[in-house]
């Protein structure tokens, strides 16, 4: 279930979920999910038995994860607002992201709506950017960053910045999907940025794999 403007499991998530299904999860692992949503992917690794930690910046999200974690019977701490604030200190064997990645006009992410949950500034690294800097303070020894996003946003980028903190990082898979709505509404501001070819239909989506040495 999903209160109204939280964001419901979509291919992204989807993406995400395989290649969480490919982790070795167990009671012993500490798991973060960033931006949790529905709580689909943070409840996935619960049912597996790891200790999980959902934070979300929007109060629907966190109720629906809240009510979907007692729905479903599995344990699931869910915190409401900004991850690195409300992680501060802790350290995971998992981390798990599906952040904000749509690239959209304006340097401000915005602070009430739906939007929240796609809208990441004009690159759309606007959250990524932070988890990628934030990631070594939340990884304990061995521990893995999971992230998936647009490759509007730039893989490379993310591969850099990640590698550029000390993690190994890598892109373990990709699906193409058609464009959604948002992107299609865009479609005029994202050609003259040039994030994207006249008459595209179609985006990759890419998993970022990233681990502490």
């Amino acid at each position: 279930m999903a209160l109204p403007g939280v964001y419901r499991p979509q291919a992204d998530t989807l993406l995400l979920a395989d290649a969480l299904a490919l982790e070795d999860l167990g009671p012993r692992t500490d798991a973060l999910e960033i931006g949790t949503g529905t709580g689909a992917l943070a409840l996935h690794a619960a049912g597996r038995g790891a200790r999980v930690t959902a934070v979300d910046v929007s109060w629907p999200a966190v109720v629906t994860a809240r009510l979907n974690s007692l729905r479903r019977r599995l344990p699931l701490r869910v915190l409401h607002g900004d991850f690195a604030a409300r992680t501060a200190g802790c350290r995971f064997d998992l981390v798990v992201a599906n952040p904000p990645y749509v690239p959209a006009p304006g340097d401000q992410l915005p602070s009430r709506g739906p939007e929240r949950a796609w809208d990441a500034g004009p690159d759309g690294r606007g959250v990524i950017d932070r988890i990628c800097a934030g990631a070594p303070a939340l990884l304990r020894p061995g521990g893995v960053l999971l992230m998936v996003h647009s490759a509007l946003c730039g893989a490379g980028e993310t591969l850099d910045r990640l590698t550029g903190v000390g993690l190994a990082a890598e892109v373990t898979a990709s699906a193409s999907v058609p464009w959604g709505p948002v992107l299609r509404s865009r479609r005029a501001w994202l050609e003259q940025r040039g994030l994207a070819a006249e008459a595209e239909e179609r985006e990759e989506l890419v998993i970022i794999r990233a681990q502490s040495l």
